[in-house]
């Protein structure tokens, strides 16, 4: 018998071409990073120049709280009391909600419900602040105004209250992640001891929790110091107001008051020119203003990044009636949760109520006509021009930078750029639109373009693109990096073959997110691109060529409430914009799911 020896017949090579370089990956991913420097660079290089064109006194700025520029006096003490005061109201009212909410939504509620009340909460991220400043002049400001017994109802508690709600999302969303990422085993071995469930949460969960929860009230904070707009129609803008006594301290709350944003979205900075003392005070509080959103952002942000694991669990001895205390603070805290539904549901009727004209398709699909008549088809054929332009500049930019944090950086590299990106989405939007109106309007001789308001908008949407894409590469398996690597792939072939198909899901939700935001913003439009009335649909050119927009008209039309029929269009208004906003995250999602479910969820 003999034996024969199977033998494998040699394949020839594949003769088909390897892929090509992709060379242009680096070209890429590297000018989406350098966009992110370069926003930062020109943010501080602005505020520079403008701190070099004159004398700036910063013991006065910092100490004096007289501001003439008459008799050329620059003293910022009031406006840093007004804008640490209303932060310090917003976070009185949102941070204990906000906490209790997340606790319910974590450790209380189960998962199929938890998961749409927490959909409803961050909605409310997703409302415009034009529309927080409309319901402040309509709702809040009467009530102050008859509660206290003050004319208007312009001021600082007013001011607070609406930021309250505006950072309520923010704080729940990240302490909710926060309390997510305790590993059940603590809750488990606490509930082994006897434990009742505020018992766990409270000596397992929350010293664990604690370091991120605190940072999701710094990025609240960041969020609340950076407010313009919501805040600029219901603080009264009064300046030199400072109070001496304790007496005075609680009378100024119900008054007129004037922070650092207010005071750079008014008609100053046009007023101050473009250099001398004047424009370098005013440069100097934008320093200031900057200085706090970063600071908050950057320590925020580290508290974040600390792991649960270096945190010490303490337990503490166990109180008496320990049942009824269970019992006490879990509906404190369920009831919690349902304040921020409740105040979501009451928007969204008010807006129904108030804006039914939105309702009516002629709305939509006809012109205004005089100072508060009409429709808004201008409006929003405008507002949809800034989106589009907007999205087609970021798209690229936040994507590279994006990746190149996730995938190719070093550590340290990662850490830094994620930091800038991180401080330049906090950046406050009036520098943006301040920056624009010189760099853009004036110093390029643009005028007023629809073209330099998209440039200013693309600030507010990379830094999201970029953190939603870097996230999602690190979440990366190992597995698939070094199967790809295997194939000899390099790592330009890697990044196009790989990641960029499996980070695009979340490179589309934070492109939709981010044009979201983008829509309701109105400050950096009012200084570069939008006029209220006289603008064609559609412009002809890129200079001298304003268009109208929604979040603009809002604020014009919101500013003359003794009007009927301006309420009325500003309400009709705001509910289109709403719309488009719900619109745009709807997509997101659905989108989301979709690509997920395609390839890499299986």
């Amino acid at each position: 018998m003999t034996v024969k020896t199977l033998v494998r017949q040699p394949v020839p090579p594949d003769e088909a071409p390897r892929p090509r370089p992709s060379r242009w990956i680096w070209g890429w991913v590297f000018t989406g990073a350098l966009s992110v420097a370069a926003v930062l660079v020109v943010l501080v290089g602005y505020l520079g120049a403008g701190l070099g064109s004159g004398d700036v006194d910063w013991p006065e700025l910092l100490t004096d709280p007289s501001w003439s520029p008459t008799y050329s006096t620059f003293g910022g003490l009031a406006m840093i009391y007004g804008s640490v005061v209303v932060c310090l109201i917003a976070l009185a009212i949102a941070v204990p909600v906000s906490w209790a909410a997340a606790v319910a939504l974590s450790e209380y509620l189960p998962p199929r419900l938890a998961r749409p009340l927490r959909l409803c909460v961050e909605l409310l991220a997703a409302v415009p602040s034009i529309v927080y400043g409309l319901i402040g002049i309509l709702i809040i400001r009467p009530v102050i105004a008859q509660m206290a017994d003050v004319p208007g109802g312009d001021s600082l508690l007013a001011a607070g209250i609406v930021l309250a709600v505006m950072i309520t999302p923010t704080v729940v969303a990240v302490s909710v992640d926060a309390l997510a990422a305790v590993p059940d085993r603590y809750r488990e071995a606490a509930f082994s001891l006897g434990l009742t469930r505020r018992e766990v949460i409270r000596s397992a969960v929350l010293p664990l929790a604690k370091p991120a929860m605190r940072a999701a009230v710094l990025l609240g904070l960041a969020r609340a110091l950076g407010e313009a707009i919501a805040v600029f129609l219901v603080v009264g803008r009064a300046d030199g107001r400072l109070p001496t006594t304790f007496g005075e301290f609680l009378d100024s709350l119900v008054h007129p008051g004037q922070t650092l944003t207010t005071k750079l979205a008014g008609p100053e900075p046009v007023l101050a020119g473009t250099s001398g003392p004047y424009f370098a005070a005013l440069c100097g509080l934008g320093i200031i203003l900057l200085t706090l959103v970063a600071a908050a952002t950057v320590f925020g942000t580290r508290g974040a990044s600390r792991t649960a694991s270096s945190r010490r669990v303490s337990y503490r001895p166990a109180a008496r009636m320990r049942m009824q205390q269970d019992r006490l603070i879990a509906a404190l805290r369920l009831g919690a949760l349902l304040l921020p539904t409740a105040v979501l549901v009451a928007m969204l009727a008010l807006l129904a109520t108030r804006g039914s004209s939105a309702f009516n398709p002629s709305f939509w699909f006809t012109s205004a006509t005089g100072a508060a008549g009409g429709g808004v088809r201008d409006q929003i054929v405008g507002t949809l021009l800034l989106i589009a332009t907007t999205g087609l500049i970021s798209l690229p930019l936040g994507f590279g930078a994006g990746i190149l944090m996730g995938v190719h950086a070093s550590e340290r590299t990662a850490r830094l750029l994620q930091t800038m990106t991180v401080v330049v989405g906090g950046a406050p939007t009036i520098l943006l639109g301040l920056a624009g109106f010189v760099i853009l309007s004036s110093t390029m001789g643009w005028g007023r373009s629809w073209l330099a308001g998209a440039i200013v908008l693309v600030p507010v949407v990379v830094p999201i693109v970029a953190l939603t894409t870097a996230s999602r590469v690190r979440s990366m398996s190992p597995e698939l990096t070094e199967s790809a690597l295997s194939l000899g792939l390099t790592r330009a072939q890697f990044i196009r073959s790989v990641v960029v198909p499996f980070a695009w899901p979340a490179t589309v939700t934070g492109l939709l997110l981010g044009l979201a935001r983008a829509a309701g913003e109105t400050a950096p439009l009012l200084f570069t691109a939008t006029v209220f009335f006289g603008a064609p649909a559609l412009p002809d050119g890129i200079v001298n060529s304003p268009v109208q927009a929604l979040p603009t008209h809002i604020f014009t039309l919101s500013q003359d409430s003794g009007d009927p029929q301006a309420v009325a269009q500003a309400w009709g208004s705001a509910m289109v914009l709403v719309l488009i906003t719900a619109v745009l995250l709807s997509v997101a999602v659905a989108l989301r799911n979709r690509l997920e479910g395609e390839r890499w969820t299986t």
